[in-house]
């Protein structure tokens, strides 16, 4: 099981990640609200602005503090490790 560090000691598994997108768009927010009113938003931002949206294979959706570029190599070197 390999971990992607979504910063400031957040992770989360790997291999379940489907998406990282930035949340900026108008549909980005709407998949937050949705989540939010489900109970499947994990805010992992530290009370930090949200910089990238990180959406798993169980619907969750995971608010991280680092840019999406960034998230995507972690995530790209932990698959390659794998």
């Amino acid at each position: 099981m390999r971990l992607l560090n979504l910063g400031f000691g957040n992770a989360v598994v790997a291999n379940r990640v489907v998406a990282i997108v930035s949340p900026s768009s108008a549909p980005m927010k709407r998949l937050k609200e949705t989540a939010k009113k489900e109970g499947k938003l994990v805010d992992a931002t530290q009370g930090r602005k949200t910089r990238s949206i990180v959406v798993m294979d169980s619907d969750h959706i995971v608010l991280s503090a680092i840019q999406s570029e960034t998230i995507a190599q972690r995530l790209e070197e932990e698959l390659i490790k794998g």
